[in-house]
């Protein structure tokens, strides 16, 4: 039983106006490169987030920060969790408060995100 999480993308709403202007001028497969050119850059940024302590120190773990991760598909740039927990983690759940590390950072470096797109289109 799984069950699909809802995330709220608030910015991307400013960043798909500004595509649609610049999609008359770009061809699709350019545009999803400088898409993947913006979410490389946040997925380095969520790398570089500081590492609580963890109390797990058995052999193989990984922490959560260092799972983060980008996937291009044919139409679409996904960046998420390598733990299938990363989810509740940003969103919370019934019994925990959300602890997000992807919207915040979002928020506050979009606009390097942006500008690092608008290079990849325009060169």
């Amino acid at each position: 039983m799984s069950k699909e999480v809802d995330f709220y993308d608030s910015g991307f709403g400013e960043f798909e106006k500004m595509m649609k202007e610049y999609a008359e001028k770009v061809s699709e497969e350019k545009a999803l490169d400088a898409i993947e050119a913006g979410a490389q850059e946040f997925v380095n940024d969520l790398l570089r987030l500081p590492r609580p302590r963890s109390r797990i120190t058995k052999a193989g773990y990984t922490h959560i920060i260092g799972t983060f991760a980008l996937e291009r598909t044919e139409s679409n740039i996904k960046v998420g969790w390598g733990k299938y927990y990363g989810p509740m983690l940003e969103h919370g759940t019934r019994k925990m408060a959300a602890r997000a590390h992807l919207k915040p950072l979002f928020e506050q470096n979009k606009e390097k995100y942006y500008k690092k797109m608008t290079e990849c289109i325009f060169g």
